[in-house]
C-alpha cells in the first residue's frame, strides 16, 4: 500500500495510519539517527522490522533488533538511536497522534520497508 509520508521527526519518515482509537505508523529512520528524549500522552508499543536502534525508556537502555518489540507507557520519557543501516519500526500509539496531523507532508511513495 502506498501512504500519504510524514517528516514525524528530523531523519525520518512516518507513514501513519490514523484510526478512530489508535494509529498506527511505519517509521523510516535514516542511519545513525538520534531521537531526543521526550515524552506525549500516547501509549506507544513498538515492533523493529529492519535495522537496529537502541532505545533509552524510563532510563532502561535497550538494545532493539528485528522482531524485538517495546512498550512505553504514556508521559514516560524515551529516546533512541538507530545503528548504521538505520531501522523500520511500526508503532502502534493510543489514544490517536492527533499532532502527526500538523508535520510537514510529503508526496505519496513506497517505504523501505517491506
Amino acid at each position: 500500500m502506498r501512504a500519504r509520508r510524514h517528516t514525524a521527526l528530523a531523519r525520518a519518515v512516518a507513514r501513519p495510519l490514523h484510526g478512530e482509537r489508535v494509529t498506527v505508523g511505519v517509521i523510516d529512520f535514516e542511519p545513525l539517527t538520534h531521537v531526543c528524549e521526550h515524552r506525549h500522552e500516547n501509549k506507544q508499543l513498538g515492533l523493529v522490522v529492519k535495522g537496529a536502534i537502541t532505545m533509552v525508556i524510563g532510563g532502561e537502555r535497550r538494545e532493539l533488533r528485528v522482531g524485538d518489540m517495546y512498550s512505553i507507557r504514556g508521559g514516560i520519557p524515551h529516546s533512541g538511536e538507530t545503528g548504521p543501516d538505520g531501522a523500520t519500526v511500526v508503532d502502534v500509539f493510543s489514544p490517536v497522534r492527533s499532532d502527526w496531523n500538523e508535520t510537514q507532508r510529503l508526496a505519496v511513495a513506497e517505504g523501505r520497508w517491506p
